[in-house]
């Protein structure tokens, strides 16, 4: 491990654009729920498994048609969550590591809970590919309007799981609100700011021309691939990609570096090195 660790450090120490990759593993250190299979799930949320419900089950958009308390109970909760839980210090390290060097960093993320802009990211760097759960648009939708959640507060049973307060709802047609998030099966998803930033994102590789683009891809599983893909083709120029996982490190396709640890012990080491 030693060695794949200097490897690591000295490709990101050689870096002088650095794009920063990151699937819900990299959560998990700011103590946020693995839901990694129907147990992770349902560990993280034990009256979910009363009902029998999986997470694909929970984040149905048909919920917000079919039975609008019951998809809010799911997502008021999150909201929430994500809004109590602080990004764990490694966040704030992949922020300086890019402001070392040349044309900066950016960042490629499934993860809607916001916390790289919390940690100091500007917004406009950050390419959330599924969305953001602080915005909200119309379930129907009636426009491509989307706007911020910050008003939106859920009460929500913990027996049931359910909503039990007013719902949000659209501040153009006055029809329910959902969370900007694209969900399983889901078409009436807006890309809105999310897709502005994700063109954003490729309009600055495109300008790196010669710089020596480096990707560090933390918490990226199998299950769910588009971060991982991203990280593969974005480093595939170089091989100048560091695979971050606990679980599935190896990196299959082109050339990089694996570290199987967790994301914040793989970032706490390789700044000791660096």
């Amino acid at each position: 491990m030693s060695d794949e660790l200097r490897r690591a450090a000295e490709t990101v120490r050689e870096a002088e654009a650095l794009l920063v990759c990151a699937g819900a593993g990299i959560g998990v250190d700011s103590g946020l729920p693995d839901f990694r299979g129907d147990e992770g799930f349902w560990r993280a949320y034990p009256p979910y498994a009363r009902l029998g419900m999986r997470f694909v089950d929970a984040a149905d958009p048909e919920n917000f048609l079919d039975d609008p308390e019951l998809a809010w109970g799911f997502y008021g909760h999150r909201l929430d969550l994500y809004r109590r839980t602080r990004p764990h210090r490694g966040f704030e390290v992949l922020r300086r590591w890019g402001e070392r060097i040349a044309h900066g960093v950016r960042v490629f993320t499934s993860n809607v809970d916001g916390h790289f802009q919390r940690a100091g990211f500007a917004a406009e760097h950050v390419a959330e590919c599924h969305g953001t759960i602080h915005s909200l648009q119309c379930v129907e939708p009636c426009t491509d309007d989307t706007w911020p959640a910050d008003d939106v507060r859920v009460e929500i049973d913990p027996e049931t799981m359910r909503a039990t307060s007013a719902l949000p709802r659209c501040r153009n047609c006055g029809a329910l609100a959902r969370p900007n998030i694209l969900m399983f099966g889901d078409w009436a998803w807006i890309p809105g700011g999310s897709g502005q930033r994700v063109d954003a994102l490729q309009s600055w590789r495109r300008r790196l021309r010669d710089a020596r683009l480096v990707v560090v891809e933390l918490g990226a599983g199998t299950a769910v691939p588009t971060v991982r893909r991203h990280a593969e083709l974005a480093s595939a120029a170089s091989g100048d990609l560091v695979r971050i996982n606990p679980r599935e490190p190896e990196v299959r396709h082109g050339h990089g570096t694996s570290l199987p640890m967790g994301a914040l012990d793989a970032i706490d080491a390789l700044d000791d090195l660096l």
